[in-house]
């Protein structure tokens, strides 16, 4: 083999490497629409059982489910300043962490006060994901392909509403617990993002337009 076309070879696993590692990028910040879809929904399967257990009267029953919601309106509001001040990996970091806060919260709260303080949690994870995830995913990803990984943070929040509801099925029938289990059981795919997400680097257009870091950027 001459040394061009090792050198060519070299170049070409390089880039299927690199491209390799695009596509885990992409599908690690896509992960935040999957608990988006996860989250907004599995609370159907809770929402009597929540309404009976603290005897809720449906003015408090009804804002008690839509808290998530109001959370996202808030954190999609506002998510664009953590984005830009502190950085779109470190955002995607801590969506991760309020996502874990919320499972875990929603699934121990004691009462109506810490169940609606933990939804509202994950909702302003929820909806800061809207901002960060698919910008990360759009700076990272290269023209022609632009479009399809962006597009897999859509994908996630209807496999996530999925699996949701296939979730609330299989644990409708353990007992009374079983709401606590529904809401909880979103920890483990809260954690497995967070962790997944120390491992993506930092936008490479974040680096050079906002820390003005362009050979950071470059190698990216």
């Amino acid at each position: 083999m001459s040394t061009s076309t090792a050198s060519s070879t070299g170049t070409s696993r390089k880039s299927q490497a690199l491209n390799r590692q695009i596509v885990f990028w992409a599908i690690t910040s896509a992960l935040a629409g999957f608990l988006f879809g996860f989250d907004t929904v599995v609370i159907s399967g809770a929402e009597q059982k929540i309404q009976a257990l603290w005897g809720l009267s449906s003015g408090v029953h009804g804002f008690a489910i839509a808290s998530a919601l109001y959370g996202t309106v808030l954190g999609s509001l506002f998510g664009g300043w953590p984005t830009d001040h502190f950085g779109r990996k470190k955002t995607l970091v801590c969506i991760g962490v309020l996502y874990v806060i919320s499972a875990v919260g929603s699934a121990f709260a004691n009462g109506i006060a810490m169940f609606i303080v933990a939804r509202v949690i994950g909702g302003i994870g929820i909806g800061i994901s809207t901002v960060a995830a698919p910008l990360y995913i759009s700076e990272i990803a290269p023209p022609a392909y632009r479009g399809r990984l962006a597009g897999t943070f859509q994908f996630n929040i209807v496999f996530g509403i999925l699996v949701a509801f296939a979730s609330n099925a299989l644990l409708a029938g353990i007992g009374e617990d079983a709401w606590r289990w529904m809401l909880g059981v979103a920890t483990f795919p809260s954690v497995a993002y967070t962790v997944m997400c120390f491992g993506i680097p930092e936008s490479p257009r974040w680096l050079i337009g906002r820390k003005g870091d362009r050979a950071a950027g470059v190698k990216v």
